[in-house]
Formats: structure tokens, C-alpha cells, sequence
């Protein structure tokens, strides 16, 4: 009978522990998270005080071919994550990676380089797979290339809207966040101020494949079987595997999707933590945002110029 006692104890001890010791190791995973994308908003600083400039979302020279028709995407792709390599202790991978070569990311000569998976690019929390992914079209094939991408947790903010919908050569004046195709912004452009600007955030694999390195001509995001029932199987465009947008976009004027929104589209924020996710902001500093901010705020720390006011407690 003692001995029962003994176990009914240790069975209850076990059962008001466990949830205990889950969420301090999330805790944990959770600051992780914070620590890589606060070392990736730094490396982007660094590289404005290097280069004189931000890196790109991603980098299309009107030069190349062959160009994306649907996008007016073109070679080489370079990506804001390989852009900053070199000042994450990454110059191994960004010495090898040759932008000149075929079409940049999808070359041949670079397939070593861009299907390493740096650690700094992944969420702990990260629950989808970690191997590189095959790169696919949007009518769900193969991209032409067979490149393979190594994944990342982490997007860039394109702002507001969703430029890469429409086949045009620029997206200045399209896109109002500090990561566009060939966006190459100053820090003094961001008039918004610095720590009321999201310049990177989370987007976890179990949605959607996101890629560190670049993206391609042609190139598309699926959500994945886990979330097919609820968004559908619609893929988004080439973009989309690097940067994310907050919305109201064009055609969407009332749709603003906020991190770990239950839409769950490929073109947002949305993180394997419970509640919302971290976000990097213009000046290093990282935020965990609920799910539960103003839309209306969201939208506002979403964009690099738009006037609007942001309490200091309002996320």
C-alpha cells in the first residue's frame, strides 16, 4: 500500500513538473530566437556602415536573363542573408558563393554554398524540417535549375504591400519596408525611427519553405500538407522565399496579418512560439510581438515612412 502512496506521489510530482520544464525549455528556444535575428539586424547595420548602404531583400540585375515574365525577377538573386554573410563569421560561405555564375543562386558553382544551413538562421523552435528543399515553380514542378536551398527561419519585411505581384521593373514607391528587391536603403530613409521599424522577423518551416541564401527567376513558396487545409494550396511568388508583408496591400485594403495569424499565408510572419513572434528592429533591438497587437500598429511598424505615432508600450 506504501508503495502505491509512493507512486501516486511520484505520478503527480512528474505531471506538475513536465509542463514546468517544457516551458523553460521553450523559454529558452525563445531567447535563442532573439539572439540570432538580434545578430542579423546588427550584421545588416554593419553592412550600411560598410557598404554605405542596406543589403537588398534580394538583387535582380536588369542585365541578366533569363527574366521571370510573371515578375520581372532576373539573376543573380543574392538574398539579404547572404548579403550579410560575411559579418555573421559566415566569410567561408560568402568568399564561395559567385553571383556572376549562370543565375547566380540557382548556378551549378554555387549549389555548395547555398545549401549549407548556417545555425544563426534557424529558430530553435523551428518545427519543420531542416534538410534543403527543391526548389519548385508555380505550377508546383521543378524549378528548371534543380537547385536546392538551405532554409532559414527568418524573412525580411517588404512592408505594406505585395510588390512582387505585378510584373514591374521597380518596386520603389511600391514597396514601404526596409527589405524590397533591390532596395539597397540608407538608414537615414527610414524616417519611421529605427526602433519603430521591423526589418526582420520569424517564419517557421512547418508553413512554408523560406531559403537564407537567395531566391530565383520563376521560383515559388508553398504552404505546406500541415496547413494545406486551411490556406488552400495556393503558392506565392519568388519573393516569397525570403520576404514577408504585413499588408493592406492593393486588393486587400482591409487585410492587415498580423504575426501568427490563423490565415497562415506564405507572405507573412508567423512563428512556431506560442503567442506571436520575435521581430529584429532597425536598430538592433528585438521585440516579441503577440498576436494579439493592434493590426493598426502592426501595419505601422511595419512600414519605413508612413507619419504614423507608436506609443513606446504599444507592442
Amino acid at each position: 500500500m506504501e508503495l502505491l502512496v509512493v507512486i501516486a506521489i511520484i505520478g503527480s510530482l512528474v505531471g506538475v513538473l513536465l509542463p514546468a520544464v517544457q516551458s523553460a525549455r521553450e523559454s529558452a528556444r525563445r531567447v535563442g530566437c532573439s539572439l540570432n535575428l538580434r545578430q542579423l539586424a546588427l550584421a545588416a547595420i554593419v553592412h550600411e556602415s560598410a557598404r554605405r548602404r542596406l543589403p537588398a531583400g534580394y538583387v535582380s540585375e536588369s542585365d541578366r536573363q533569363p527574366v521571370d515574365p510573371g515578375s520581372l525577377d532576373r539573376p543573380p538573386g543574392t538574398g539579404w542573408g547572404m548579403l550579410i554573410a560575411a559579418y555573421l563569421e559566415e566569410t567561408a560561405l560568402a568568399d564561395r558563393y559567385l553571383p556572376e555564375a549562370g543565375i547566380g543562386i540557382g548556378a551549378t558553382e554555387n549549389q555548395p554554398v547555398v545549401t549549407a544551413s548556417p545555425a544563426i538562421f534557424r529558430c530553435p523552435s523551428d518545427g519543420g524540417p531542416s534538410t534543403p528543399f527543391e526548389v519548385v515553380t508555380e505550377s508546383g514542378s521543378r524549378h528548371p535549375s534543380g537547385a536546392l536551398l538551405g532554409r532559414s527561419s527568418y524573412v525580411g519585411n517588404a512592408g505594406h504591400a505585395e510588390p512582387w505581384a505585378d510584373p514591374v521593373d521597380s518596386w520603389a514607391g511600391l514597396a514601404n519596408g526596409p527589405l524590397y528587391r533591390n532596395s539597397w536603403l540608407k538608414l537615414g530613409q527610414v524616417s519611421d525611427g529605427l526602433s519603430k521599424t521591423v526589418f526582420l522577423g520569424e517564419h517557421t518551416q512547418r508553413l512554408s519553405q523560406k531559403a537564407w541564401a537567395g531566391t530565383l527567376p520563376g521560383a515559388a513558396s508553398y504552404p505546406s500538407e500541415a496547413f494545406v487545409t486551411s490556406v488552400g494550396r495556393e503558392p506565392d511568388g519568388a519573393a516569397t522565399l525570403l520576404l514577408v508583408h504585413s499588408g493592406p496591400a492593393e486588393g486587400e485594403a482591409d487585410v492587415i496579418h498580423p504575426p501568427n495569424d490563423p490565415v497562415a499565408h506564405v507572405c507573412q510572419m508567423y512563428s512556431d512560439h506560442d503567442g506571436g513572434c520575435n521581430v529584429a528592429l532597425g536598430d538592433g533591438a528585438v521585440r516579441f510581438i503577440s498576436e494579439l497587437v493592434n493590426q493598426d500598429v502592426w501595419a505601422a511598424l511595419s512600414s519605413i515612412n508612413g507619419g504614423e505615432g507608436i506609443p513606446g508600450d504599444a507592442y
